[in-house]
């Protein structure tokens, strides 16, 4: 027993045998992203444990990103690009081996076919796989056949998300910005929605990380909302009104006096036919920005042109199937109905305005108040 050991501890923890030589011999870096094929063993038996290739899809690093089997790491940094290559590896580099294994079948499998791998799990149960729990129970040397197919340095590629740090996310966010806008110039609506909707989710990751309402928040919250809206106008050429309504709502919650959250909310309340609502964003924008008469004037009168040719398709349903005194009765109360939504609609505008300078007074007066304040106690002294 002391010999056998002796003679393991005297083994290579990793052996290589080379199968296929690469072309190439790139040095890794931390960041590096190399993508192989492999194949487990047992060692000295022939039966397969895992083959990538039944997974359909290479096996994918990022270096120096703390991957549970650290083994795999030290190995591709031995490798040439396409070399394929056997390594013998000991069993005390390899525990956690059978939950990389689970993990890559699991993949694919509905959620209620996945057996939990807790503590309690594991004693109870098992992995769900008898080969593993095998392997769990008696750790053994594995073989790796790999096959190192792609090998990216990091200024190679575009970092996922969970790679960045938050300076290079907010890069990024700059980046996608610039990217969606020149889509959006070429009319590329789609691709310029996923720019968009990119940035915003990076935007929000690091509004995660501060307080709300602080001024690093805030600073994070004013680079949200134009993206936002830019969003907002893809998903309004796409049709997606309600869609347009919410996020042109969280605009407005971070800035109550936006005018292009405003006047795109009014569109898409136009085109999912909440017309009292339209009406109300069209004029409020107009009473934030006075360049917009002309515009809002056009799209009133759009919604009072399809206001009515509805009203003409009720008429006609009522002609065909009702007496003459009750679509008058009928017609005379949509009048009353449209005219009483203008009467309401200008109403609260007015009402706004009046409001608007009634405040913009009373800090006139106070002003005059403090001034004259101020020269009293002058003369007092």
């Amino acid at each position: 027993m002391e010999q056998q050991t002796e003679a393991d501890n005297n083994v290579k923890p990793i052996r290589k045998e080379i199968l296929n030589p690469g072309n190439k011999y790139i040095e890794l870096k931390s960041g590096t992203r190399v993508k192989f094929h492999f194949q487990t063993r047992r060692a000295n038996d022939v039966r397969i444990v895992d083959d990538s290739r039944k997974l359909d899809k290479p096996m994918e690093l990022v270096l120096g990103k703390k991957f549970k089997l650290e083994v795999w790491e030290v190995i591709v940094q031995k490798m040439s690009l396409n070399e394929v290559a056997k390594f013998t590896v000991h069993k005390s580099l390899c525990a956690q081996y059978p939950f990389i294994s689970k993990t890559l079948r699991d993949i694919g499998k509905k959620p209620e076919e996945r057996r939990h791998c807790c503590g309690m799990t594991l004693q109870n149960e098992g992995m769900g796989y008898e080969d593993l729990d095998e392997l769990l129970q008696h750790p053994v040397d594995l073989e790796f056949i790999i096959e190192l197919i792609s090998i990216e340095l990091p200024e190679q590629y575009e970092k996922e998300r969970w790679q960045m740090s938050d300076d290079e996310k907010m890069l990024a966010t700059h980046t996608l910005r610039e990217r969606g806008n020149r889509h959006y110039k070429a009319q590329e609506y789609a691709e310029a929605e996923i720019c968009y909707r990119d940035a915003v989710g990076m935007v929000e990751q690091l509004m995660i990380k501060e307080k709300p309402h602080d001024a690093e928040w805030q600073e994070l919250a004013s680079i949200k909302a134009p993206l936002l809206l830019n969003y907002a106008q893809c998903r309004l050429i796409a049709g997606d009104y309600y869609a347009v309504i919410e996020h042109c709502n969280e605009v407005l919650t971070l800035d109550p006096r936006n005018v292009k959250a405003l006047f795109r909310r009014a569109k898409a309340h136009a085109g999912a036919w909440n017309p009292a609502q339209a009406r109300r964003d069209f004029i409020d924008a107009l009473g934030l920005d006075a360049t917009l008469r002309a515009t809002v004037a056009r799209e009133l009168k759009a919604i009072e042109e399809q206001q009515h040719e509805r009203n003409g398709s009720i008429v006609y349903t009522l002609a065909t199937h009702c007496s003459k005194g009750f679509i008058i009765i009928c017609l005379l109360l949509n009048q009353v109905l449209c005219c009483w939504t203008l009467y309401k609609t200008l109403y609260v505008a007015h009402q706004k305005r009046q409001l608007q300078q009634q405040q913009q007074q009373q800090r006139q007066r106070r002003g005059r108040d403090r001034v004259r304040e101020s020269v009293r106690k002058r003369w007092r002294h």
